[in-house]
């Protein structure tokens, strides 16, 4: 059985939500108002998994959040109206510590609730078991002095030296990339591109927090564009991206979302498509957190054909589900821990 706790200030939106989960067997429902209500709440029910809102009276779904995580560590997973509009609402409470949100749809949420009722069910039964992790497991990102300006007179021909770093990830990646990402040097010798899966509307939001906290450019795929060392590319949420060759550049492309992939932005589709344009020799691929097996079979093929790859290991991952299939496929180069990933990248590409 698995314990539910909705907390949102809306009772028609309490209602929604006890309709759509108490209609499952194996769900046992309470629900809360706002945050004092929900803290009281886990003195007696103690949730497996909470929906929690952001806006609510008394005490805001950010500061409940941050409690939860203290008092009674718990996956949580974001439900608001806010996380739409104010994408960086949503990335304050994964950085607090929840493992996953759902954006609602535009218009009031418990009118259109068939239109997220399969994500949300399917984000809160894989919210169960996750590992919890506040911002206490993250170094404080701060922002590099100064950073190199975009350029296009960096290097860009295929060759020995020239290559690119690709690293898929799922549920708990925005903490993840964020531990990762701002540990990699200014003078980074290898551009790099992430597929993290995410909805529309929040990509660059996220692109935009991680350019404050990196040393490395960070930029929104929303076009075509000359990938270049010194920066890192966000694939466009709810869209797809591919490398693809033209002349002697190689070029991120935003393609719309596919439907022989089941997630997107597709790890898979991105892996093959460098695979197309470049020897492996000159990839790295890295399998991040994450429920599936997005990006496993395409990453194995990387390594057999003589590149290197990285499955973040189960002691760090919130969800052990994309990096244990590469392992499992005999596609892992190296199985390591997430904050250990920046060190093991730039001592490949510095020897």
């Amino acid at each position: 059985m698995i314990r539910l706790l909705v907390v949102d200030d809306s009772a028609l939106m309490r209602k929604c939500l006890v309709d759509l989960f108490g209609k499952k067997p194996d769900f046992e429902l309470r629900t809360a108002r706002n945050g004092v209500d929900a803290l009281k709440e886990l003195e007696t029910f103690k949730p497996d998994v909470i929906t929690l809102d952001i806006n609510m009276p008394e005490m805001d779904g950010l500061t409940c959040l941050s409690h939860i995580i203290q008092i009674h560590p718990c996956p949580v997973v974001m439900v608001s109206s806010l996380t739409t509009k104010g994408a960086l609402a949503t990335f304050e409470a994964l950085a607090l510590g929840a493992v996953d949100f759902v954006a609602k749809p535009d218009g009031t949420m418990s009118l259109n609730i068939d239109l997220v009722a399969k994500e949300l069910e399917i984000k809160v039964r894989a919210a169960v078991g996750c590992k919890v992790r506040g911002n206490a497991s993250r170094p404080v990102a701060q922002r590099a002095v100064s950073k190199s300006p975009l350029s296009q007179d960096r290097p860009k021909t295929v060759g020995t030296a020239f290559g690119v770093v690709l690293i898929g990830v799922s549920t708990g990646g925005p903490q993840t990339l964020e531990l990762i990402l701002p540990k990699l040097p200014e003078d980074f010798p290898w551009p790099v591109v992430v597929a993290q899966h995410m909805p529309s509307g929040f990509t660059k939001n996220f692109a935009e927090r991680l350019d404050r906290m990196c040393a490395l450019n960070v930029v929104e795929v929303s076009r075509q564009l000359p990938i270049i060392p010194g920066t890192i590319y966000v694939a466009r949420g709810d869209a797809d991206i591919a490398l693809i060759k033209r002349g002697s550049e190689i070029i991120a492309a935003p393609r719309p979302s596919s439907a022989s992939y089941l997630w997107h932005p597709s790890v898979e589709g991105l892996v093959c498509s460098a695979l197309e344009v470049m020897p492996a020799s000159n990839l790295i691929g890295v399998l991040l957190t994450g429920m599936g097996n997005d990006g496993a079979k395409s990453m194995s093929q990387l390594k057999e054909r003589g590149g290197r790859t990285i499955a973040e290991s189960q002691s760090s991952c919130v969800v052990f589900g994309m990096p244990n299939e590469l392992i499992k496929l005999g596609g892992a180069s190296h199985v390591m821990d997430a904050a250990r990933v920046a060190q093991q990248l730039t001592l490949w590409l510095r020897n």
